[in-house]
């Protein structure tokens, strides 16, 4: 996996680089895993569910960029790093872009919508992205 990418975000101030942490990344990887089970208790509301699933998703986004030696300011972008920092497929890392899109209505303008099947994709990515993060090897 090829890095050189997020070296220029790096260049141009969009990321920084910063030497990972291993018990950042293990509270990222503990707060995901609570979020995301939390996510599927039954009865819940889709909007919990959403912000459960969603807090979990960038938490993982978030530790896998934190693994590879870089932070992010903007949320967005530790989704749209994914292919470079986890490998996750473009198609992907859209969904996880179009939920943070949904997560901002709902922030600043009062207006949430979620499908039931976007919840679900999200779920479904966020446990993908899970095993993915929980493969990568301690930080030394």
């Amino acid at each position: 996996m090829t890095l050189k990418k997020l070296d220029k975000l790096v260049e141009i101030n969009q990321l920084k680089s910063e030497p990972p942490n291993q018990n950042e990344f293990d509270g990222m990887l503990a707060s995901a895993r609570l979020r995301l089970r939390d996510a599927k208790i039954e009865g819940l509301s889709e909007d919990s569910a959403f912000s459960l699933a969603y807090g979990a998703a960038h938490a993982l986004s978030l530790a896998a960029m934190r693994w590879h030696g870089y932070r992010s300011d903007n949320r967005y972008l530790v989704f749209q790093c994914l292919q470079h920092t986890a490998g996750l497929e473009n198609a992907k890392w859209r969904v996880l872009d179009k939920c943070h899109k949904q997560r901002n209505l709902a922030e600043y303008e009062g207006h949430l919508e979620i499908t039931p099947d976007l919840l679900q994709e999200l779920i479904a990515i966020t446990e993908e992205l899970l095993k993915s993060v929980e493969m990568m090897e301690p930080i030394k």
